[in-house]
């Protein structure tokens, strides 16, 4: 397993990490236990995973907590809660439950990197007058190690949240939404990030359009529409068919893992899934090397503009 420091918070950590939620939640999404879903973080761990990412909202936390029993020292957890509940903005009193809530079922006395999760523009304000004070008394008590944020990169493609977030440079580690469908994050926050020496956890490598043809045509077609894609550079029935004459013929899901883990900037890139094969074929395809140069000038040129998606 090849590793990476964590930015400014020193961690050393994979750079293969296990997101626990998306469409599969370990699997939970699709009906399978909480043994399961244990089973596959301890998978992880066996494959030299040593970043684990969950989040009060997807359910699975008591499964991080279980898979990792016994193995603790070996995994740096990552959790999340939002700002926000029901249309309500937190309380720092409801935050400081959130954070104890979260260590009883991770079945730990530490976090190591609590995330403001899917944090909006809009609470931008709050989170930082009223939740991260309290967040840094957590902080203070042992409770937490690093504070970050995730962005809420489905509604906000075009990293606005970010963006202002690393004007103030408050967190230690954001989540990045970043992919060869929209690179955006390649000019609006890695700059910044590096610079901050913020560390970086990269969501969105793979979603549903980029694992899954029909869509992928989908969302080219759409593009193409709205003009962010040259319809000329692209063919639209199939437009990641060139990397079959690629070197070695990555597949699509291959290379958008590696088109994320060799860019300047990423660190972690998360990968999700439910199937321990599927979850060592993901970590396989983030340990390879770049893409080559002229597969990554033939994205660029077709999705370089790109902003207005996720992917997902």
């Amino acid at each position: 397993m090849q590793t990476v420091r964590l930015g400014r918070t020193g961690l050393e950590v994979s750079v293969a990490g296990l997101g626990c939620g998306g469409h599969s939640r370990l699997g939970m999404a699709k009906g399978k236990d909480v043994h399961h879903a244990a089973d596959l973080v301890r998978r992880a761990l066996d494959l030299g995973v040593t970043f684990i990412d969950t989040a009060r909202a997807y359910g699975t936390e008591e499964a991080v907590g279980l898979g990792l029993r016994g193995r603790r020292d070996e995994a740096v957890i990552s959790t999340k809660a939002g700002a926000g509940r029901g249309g309500e903005l937190l309380t720092a009193a409801q935050m400081a439950a959130y954070v104890d809530e979260s260590l009883a079922k991770l079945a730990t006395d530490h976090i190591d990197v609590f995330l403001l999760h899917g944090l909006r523009l809009a609470e931008y304000d709050h989170a930082i007058q009223v939740l991260m004070p309290e967040l840094r008394r957590q902080q203070a008590a042992g409770k937490i190690r690093f504070i970050g944020a995730s962005e809420q990169f489905g509604g906000d493609t075009g990293h606005a949240l970010l963006a202002k977030a690393l004007g103030d440079d408050p967190f230690d580690v954001v989540m990045v939404g970043f992919n060869l469908l929209n690179p955006s994050a390649r000019g609006r926050v890695f700059p910044k990030i590096q610079a901050q020496d913020v560390g970086t956890l990269i969501m969105f490598a793979v979603r549903e359009a980029l694992s899954h043809p029909d869509e992928l045509r989908k969302v080219v077609a759409d593009l193409i529409a709205r003009g962010e894609v040259d319809a000329a550079k692209v063919d639209a029935n199939d437009p990641l068919g060139f990397l079959k004459d690629a070197p070695g013929a990555p597949s699509v899901v291959e290379a958008a893992y590696r088109f994320c883990r060799h860019e300047p900037g990423a660190q972690v890139i998360l990968t999700g899934t439910g199937d321990p094969e599927h979850l060592k074929a993901n970590v396989d395809a983030i340990l390879k090397p770049p893409l080559p140069a002229e597969v990554l000038a033939r994205l660029e040129a077709i999705f370089g503009a790109v902003d207005s998606v996720s992917g997902n």
